[in-house]
């Protein structure tokens, strides 16, 4: 069937911000669903509210709306545009949901509007937990015992004919949210609570316990001519009971029988076939009981999901782009398959290699939630590995996760009772195949393993086979034999990790691998296993060849100059996506001005990642040995004009002194001035000789020190440990006994690099500013001020450009003070600079001579992609010869974070120096206000319209300021809930307010009117140890309850004037293109 004629413009729904469960997988579909439909004529309208996608960029779609995606949002967008058509499926359970609702309400049909990838009925039979399980049973598959729940009342019975232990899934959600598993009758109402809560039309399914069971996943696709194939098979290492996304995974299945095979995959096509899936992929999970192979299904995506980036990575095949062709009216056996370029995409891929997932968990940032895993996915990234064994793919993950891991690495039991051992490997945690391993080092047998653990003796015997290897390296040392060193590291084993195994170090190790002749080659990741010729240079390494008559590298280099760029590697809190959109736009300038671009990445969650993003794509670890043995490899034809370090975050920057040491030429910054500006002592110095501010402070080398320079600096202070993102291990500390209590832990994180200490700024405004030097030029990209006050960290603070309150003298100053510091920091390429504003007098915060997280936000803000300029200003060019925008936007445009507190029950919610948020969206608007509450429509965030607000601030906040904005509220006509401190300042400013206790002073308190339903937004802003700990409970109740809660008087400020300007509407939407 050929395409259709009569789409002429199509609308794609993004999956807005990156929150947990749904993260920047839906960024590669949409980027791909985008390009698709352009290359074919048709007009695209996209809607996002994620300004560090590359699918928002200007020249992704012809229309792009970076606005809330709610229904009031995208029908206004629909009556503006007329669509022929609306591709859901390529942005996750928040398009297909907002989908629904504008097809219920009639939208579609009122503006002719057709639903393209996937109908009505598909998505709610797939969707509808009770319509799914009779379509399969129609079809002769069996579910487990389930039933539906709509209340607390039909749970317990549910429950009760089931019988425990079960399994909680909301319908309509994604990454199992507010799922989980019931292993008591004490558990029920408040985990059914949790689970008709987190569902958007207050449905559960119940579930029989599959726990222990093994589960795979099929990525299908299937056209209107019923051409249906497996794209991929998947397996997860984690038996059931661990969300998919937090499981170990491989692919393709590894121990399934081909008959096993065969049926999973030919049932995996009839479920398309019966839930009506005809234009596109779709992800069908299964659970397989090991002791009798009973199968059942678990549940099918109608759209493209997480699993299908990982499954298109895996293979090469573009899953997203051929389901948008399909979606259109092609069939597969009428598109060519872009990495062959020869053979239709009807041809079943067929890999000769294993793929391996490790999941990447920030535990650490939520210090009051245990480390368990459950059906609710709480990892917040993930690595990609590419052997041609399970074992060569598995450790080189593990060596990819930034973790600070080589390999499979000793664990530390603190025992040496085998009882304890075992006890501790039932738990399901992120470090539970570390505590295998190490109990395979300590005599427990792999038979006893498997049935603590549920893991398939074939993944566990894998592991056993790496440990043997282990101890015969330990009692031999790196054998002087090319062909044993050679069946060592097609293991995996890295030059790190043998080093640690014999005493010795990394160096020696690669030295000695050199002289032996010991290297990877490189093989292509071609879908069809070598039987045909791959035009698409995507790479990956390999040590496991025949010495004696070595495969040739694979690498298609040409004899242009190159340029490699290092990737971020994994997702997590403090560097994410924004990173891999830095990377993505170096490659796209650099390969526009003629360099041949080469990406080194292991995240297949990415746009970067993608088989058309570089030149060439090298999917390996980002650490030294994988990037030397690429520069080896690269060198051989053409030339290598250097490697930019500084935009994937700490990432690069780690390693880049490493590389420079072996002569790679480092484009952009040198590591040098990197440090230089990290250096406290040099960095003060610095500030000192230009005559620039900055807050009292000092550093510590151990706990004695930090407790003696604490009182040079004074109280309150923050710490914060050097050479960290996301503020990893900042606090505020307010007297001597709470640094004691925090010291140890500051010091551990820092490791051999100094603490930081430095005196916090209260009530100072914070900014952000971005910037590009060409080491004589620089030029300011954009100011950002934060909304709330310094002491948030600046990726969980809301933030605006233009500044909304700063005096233009004072902007004026700052411009000039970015300019005197990336001078003289001799920097070349990006700067970010983070002020501090206090009675009119600016300090210099932190100056990091890289790419920021606010790069995409200030990039979107004005128009201009700025790591493109960056990117040709570090391969030589000067800003004077290149023609760049110099005028304000005549627009505000609020970032403001997204905060995965939900996934992390006992977390404390209030706001610190600590990166805490997985994710952000954009506001634009001609107004301050507009843009505030575009960004908290965005963000999920539904301030109320009437009820009672409660007030409780702390008294540095008892200002004009408070009083202005506890009469807005009077005005709008809430009423005020108030504690005695705060109602007495309210009272005595003519401020009506009625008391409430603080939670321990007495009932009803705070707490029990919010349960209530008394109170539908909260401001309670406080500090000091002691009346944070206090206020923890009401944080957790808001939470809980849905309510909107704001910590500092900036935010509850702008949340007042949002919701005052929410009773106009919205104004006019237009697309990004028009500003």
């Amino acid at each position: 069937m050929p395409k259709r004629k009569d789409l002429e413009s199509i609308m794609i729904i993004g999956a807005g911000p990156i929150v947990i469960g749904q993260a920047c997988e839906f960024d590669y579909s949409g980027t791909q669903a985008c390009k698709a439909l352009k290359e074919e004529g048709i007009r695209v309208i996209l809607i996002n509210s994620n300004p560090a996608t590359i699918m928002t960029d200007p020249n992704l779609a012809d229309a792009t709306y970076i606005e809330p995606i709610t229904l009031e949002t995208v029908e206004h967008i629909i009556r503006k545009e007329q669509p022929d058509a609306i591709l859901p499926t390529m942005g996750g359970q928040t398009a297909l949901n907002i989908t629904l609702k504008l097809y219920d309400e009639g939208v579609l049909s009122r503006f002719n509007v057709e639903l393209i990838g996937a109908s009505k009925e598909a998505i709610e039979k797939a969707e509808n937990r009770e319509l799914f399980r009779d379509a399969m049973t129609r079809i002769g598959i069996e579910s487990p015992k389930s039933a539906m729940a709509s209340n607390i009342s039909e749970a317990r019975k549910a429950i009760k004919e089931i019988g425990l232990p079960v399994i909680i899934r909301p319908a309509f959600t994604m990454g199992g949210a507010g799922g989980g598993i019931i292993n008591n009758f004490h558990d029920i109402d408040e985990k059914c609570s949790n689970g008709l809560s987190a569902s958007p039309v207050s449905q559960i399914l119940i579930d029989e316990s599959l726990i222990g069971w093994k589960e795979f996943e099929m990525e299908v696709i299937r056209d209107r001519a019923d051409n249906t194939m497996i794209i991929c098979s998947i397996e997860n290492v984690d038996p059931m009971g661990v969300h998919t996304g937090d499981s170990i995974t491989v692919a393709p299945a590894l121990t399934l029988t081909d008959r096993e095979y065969q049926v999973m995959r030919n049932l995996s096509m009839e479920v398309l076939r019966e839930i009506g899936v005809e234009t596109g992929g779709s992800n069908v999970q299964w659970a397989v009981n090991p002791e009798d192979g009973r199968m059942v299904i678990i549940e099918m995506n109608p759209r493209v999901s997480r699993s299908s980036a990982l499954a298109s990575k895996a293979t090469g095949f573009p899953i997203a782009k051929i389901a948008t062709k399909l979606a259109i009216g092609y069939t597969l056996d009428e598109l060519k398959n872009d990495i062959t370029k020869s053979t239709p995409a009807s041809f079943e891929p067929t890999i000769d290699y294993v793929v391996t997932k490790i999941p990447r968990f920030t535990f650490e940032k939520f210090p009051n939630t245990p480390n368990e895993l459950s059906t609710s996915m709480k990892s917040v990234g993930e690595v990609m590995a590419i052997g041609t064994s399970f074992c060569e793919s598995f450790q080189k993950a593990l060596s990819a996760l930034e973790t600070g891991l080589s390999g499979l690495e000793e664990y530390d039991f603190e025992t040496h009772s085998e009882e304890a051992i075992k006890n501790s490997i039932k738990l399901q945690t992120p470090d539970r195949i570390f505590k295998i391993a190490e109990a395979m080092r300590r005599g427990i047998k792999v038979s006893d393993l498997a049935k603590i653990t549920g893991f398939d003796k074939w993944f566990l015997e894998q592991i056993f086979s790496i440990i043997k290897v282990e101890e015969t390296i330990i009692k031999r040392g790196v054998p002087d034999e090319p062909e044993f060193l050679q069946r060592i590291k097609s293991m995996g084993f890295t030059d790190k990790r043998l080093a640690d195994l014999t005493g010795t170090r990394e160096e020696e190790i690669s030295k000695k691998r050199e002289s032996l002749s010991v290297v990877p080659v490189f093989k292509s990741v071609d879908t069809c296993a070598g039987e045909f010729k791959s035009h698409t240079p995507y790479m990956y390494s390999t040590y496991k060849v025949n010495t004696a008559n070595q495969y040739a590298n694979e690498i298609n280099a040409s004899s242009k100059d190159k340029v490699i760029i290092l990737g971020g590697g994994p997702n997590r809190i403090g560097q994410g996506i924004e990173f891999d959109y830095c990377c993505c736009h170096a490659c796209f300038a650099l390969s526009a001005s003629g360099y041949e671009t080469i990406m080194i990445n292991c995240n297949p969650e990415t746009v970067s990642t993608d088989f058309d993003t570089s030149d060439r794509l090298y999917f390996e670890p980002v650490t030294v040995e994988s990037v030397m043995n690429i520069v080896l490899s690269e060198a051989r034809n053409g030339s290598l004009k250097g490697v930019i370090v500084q935009l994937g975050g700490q990432t690069p920057l780690k390693i880049a002194k490493s590389l420079q040491s072996k002569g790679i030429k480092i484009l952009g910054t040198s590591p040098a001035e990197i440090d230089n500006s990290e250096d406290r002592y040099l960095f003060k110095k610095l500030l000192k000789n230009l005559s620039l501010r900055q807050p009292n402070n000092t550093i510590a080398n151990n706990r004695e020190e930090a407790l003696h320079n604490a009182d040079k600096v004074g109280f309150p202070l923050v710490i914060r440990p050097s050479y960290v993102l996301g503020g990893r291990a900042m606090e505020v500390i307010f007297n001597k006994s709470q640094l004691e209590n925090y010291i140890g832990k500051a010091i551990h994180i820092s490791g051999q690099n100094p603490v930081l200490l430095d005196s916090y700024l209260q009530n100072a405004i914070e900014l952000d500013v971005d910037a590009v030097s060409d080491q004589e030029e620089v030029w300011v990209a954009g100011i950002m001020e934060h909304i709330e006050e310094a002491g948030v960290h600046s990726g969980d603070s809301a933030c605006c450009i233009p500044p909304h309150s700063l005096k233009p003298k004072l902007i004026i100053e700052i411009k000039k003070q970015s300019r005197k510091l990336a001078l003289s920091l001799n920097v070349l390429g990006l700067i970010n600079i983070q002020f501090a504003v206090k009675n009119n007098k600016i300090y210099v915060l932190e100056v990091n001579p890289r790419a920021s997280r606010t790069v995409p936000f200030v990039s979107k803000s004005i128009g201009y992609p700025i790591v493109a300029l960056a990117s040709r200003v570090m391969m030589g060019e000067k800003l004077r010869n290149i023609n760049i925008p110099n005028k304000d936007p005549a627009y505000f445009c609020v970032k403001e974070a997204v905060l995965p507190f939900d996934r992390f029950p006992g977390t404390d919610t209030l706001l610190g120096p600590e990166m805490k948020s997985t994710g952000e969206v954009m506001g634009i608007a001609s107004t301050f206000e507009e843009a505030f509450l575009k960004s908290q429509l965005a963000a999920n965030i539904k301030l109320p319209k009437k009820g009672s607000v409660f007030i409780s601030i702390k008294d540095s906040d008892k200002t004009q300021s408070a009083i202005e904005m506890a009469k807005i509220i009077s005005e709008l006509g809430f009423g005020i809930f108030a504690t005695k401190g705060t109602k007495e300042f309210l009272d005595k400013n003519c401020v009506s307010c009625n008391f409430v206790s603080k939670v321990g002073e007495g009932t009803p308190n705070i707490v029990d009117e919010i349960k209530n339903g008394k109170v539908t937004l909260v401001f309670n802003t406080t500090e000091g140890f002691k009346a944070i700990s206090d206020s923890k409970a009401i944080r957790a109740t808001a939470l809980a309850a849905k309510i909107p809660y704001y910590t500092t008087l900036a935010g509850s400020n702008a949340a007042i004037k949002a919701m005052k300007r929410e009773l106009h509407g919205l104004s006019q939407l237009e697309p990004i293109q028009n500003f």
